[in-house]
């Protein structure tokens, strides 16, 4: 497949894939050191933060594909469309399909809540001139996911929550034929740990305030 010329190209669009931060539903990791709700008062900091980067960062259309109801978090200039699917990979390969209109897509996750603008907007730009675009992340696998012409195909399979997700899916496509831009290296929110490590980097953030505001913490065996 071919990069576009970018000085032709139409622009791209945004995808934040999130579940409802409902306790006991989402970041369960991080209750190894804090209550199921304070974990969930987390994760919507973390989600608040990712939808205000992804409403600052410049786009054509802006979609969240939601597990769950939309709760006040949600700001204004998105597109709620729910996920659908078994498997990570296949509501990945779902929400491209459902934003998809015609123009690049840059897909991000509510887990790095210490993305900024100029890294989405940077995605954006890679993709006039790539097929797609990866940003790894720390944990082995990937925070961001740019398709200029999205398949099915180069999701479905790959498998989720592994070391290697990341090198699999980047073999995924570069095998299909895609020139590939790549991103800085970000750190995944899944543990206590990681929460101390991006509030400690993204400290203006909401999600960094939250961290903050609950305290010191023990990892309970």
């Amino acid at each position: 497949m071919n990069a576009t010329n970018p000085a032709t190209d139409p622009g791209a669009d945004l995808i934040v894939i999130a579940k409802e931060p409902v306790p006991g539903r989402v970041k369960t990791r991080l209750t190894s050191a804090y209550t199921p709700a304070e974990a969930a008062a987390l994760a919507e900091a973390a989600l608040r933060d990712t939808l205000a980067a992804a409403a600052a960062a410049p786009a054509v259309r802006r979609t969240l594909a939601l597990a769950g109801t939309p709760g006040p978090w949600l700001p204004g200039g998105f597109t709620v469309v729910a996920q659908r699917g078994g498997g990570l990979d296949e509501r990945l390969a779902a929400a491209f399909t459902d934003a998809w209109a015609g123009r690049p897509l840059v897909l991000i996750g509510m887990d790095t809540p210490q993305v900024t603008p100029a890294l989405l907007a940077r995605a954006a730009r890679l993709l006039a001139r790539c097929d797609a675009v990866l940003g790894p992340a720390r944990d082995g696998g990937f925070w961001l996911l740019g398709l200029r012409r999205p398949q099915a195909r180069l999701l479905r399979g790959v498998p989720m929550s592994r070391p290697d997700t990341g090198t699999v899916q980047l073999a995924r496509l570069r095998d299909a034929g895609l020139r590939v831009g790549l991103l800085p290296e970000l750190t995944d929110v899944d543990t206590p740990a990681d929460a101390r490590a991006v509030a400690a980097m993204a400290g203006g953030g909401r999600f960094a305030a939250a961290v903050r505001a609950l305290g010191t913490r023990t990892v309970r065996p």
